[in-house]
This record gives C-alpha cells, sequence and structure tokens, in this order.
C-alpha cells in the first residue's frame, strides 16, 4: 500500500497563493489515480480535486476551480495542489489520497473512493 505525506501548509492572507505536495513510497506510483480532499473543522471531508494515472484527467470541486491546479509527477513520486486567490472558507486540513487503478466515470470523487490517505496539512487563509 502506498504512504503519503503531505507538506507546505501554512497561513496566508487571504488573495495569497500556497503549492502543496504530496509525497508517495513504493515503486507503483503510477498505478495510482490521486486526489485532495479537505476538512474544515466540523465538517466533514470534501472533494477538492482529482487526477488519473497519467494526468490525463483532472476534476476539481466546483469551489475550486479556476483557483487550484492539481499536478503530478509520476518519476518523482509527487503530487501537487497549487491553490492561488485563496479565501478564508479554504480555511482547513488538506490531505492527499491514493485510489489503486483509475479514476472512475464520475467528475466526483468521495472518501471511501480512495484508499490511501496522508496525515493532512494545515492551510489557514486570514482575511
Amino acid at each position: 500500500q502506498v504512504q503519503l505525506a503531505e507538506s507546505g501548509g501554512g497561513l496566508v492572507q487571504a488573495g495569497g497563493s500556497l503549492r502543496l505536495s504530496c509525497a508517495a513510497s513504493g515503486r507503483t506510483f503510477s498505478s495510482y489515480a490521486m486526489g485532495w480532499f479537505r476538512q474544515a473543522p466540523g465538517k466533514e471531508r470534501d472533494f477538492v480535486a482529482a487526477i488519473s494515472r497519467n494526468g490525463g484527467r483532472i476534476y476539481y470541486a466546483d469551489s475550486v476551480k479556476g483557483r487550484f491546479t492539481i499536478s503530478r509527477d509520476n518519476a518523482k513520486n509527487m503530487v501537487y495542489l497549487q491553490m492561488n486567490s485563496l479565501k478564508p472558507e479554504d480555511t482547513a486540513v488538506y490531505y492527499c489520497a491514493a485510489r489503486w487503478g483509475n479514476l472512475g466515470s464520475g467528475s466526483t470523487y468521495y472518501t471511501p473512493d480512495f484508499g490511501s490517505w496522508g496525515q493532512g496539512t494545515q492551510v489557514t487563509v486570514s482575511s
């Protein structure tokens, strides 16, 4: 099973940017579709973005479309989330997730769709 470790979170002012990184262990990284989710205090863990194994398919939650960009580098076992134009409502713990095989046919994903998770990284956006 792949092990995941997020980094890059922090405190940023509204309108600012952050880039989250997720390092994956193992030699089969390219066999996993990858995703980012986030969880605000007292709320459920919500889908943010997903990327297929070769990066050919990418999906975003409506709330982040046009502001966030997911990408991956299979040679480095890395997945990234570039977050621009951040808003206070983006404040949450952000989690990297892996799904063996490829994405399904839908454009929205839920926590049961992914089998491996990182520990999360805190993103706080001040107003």
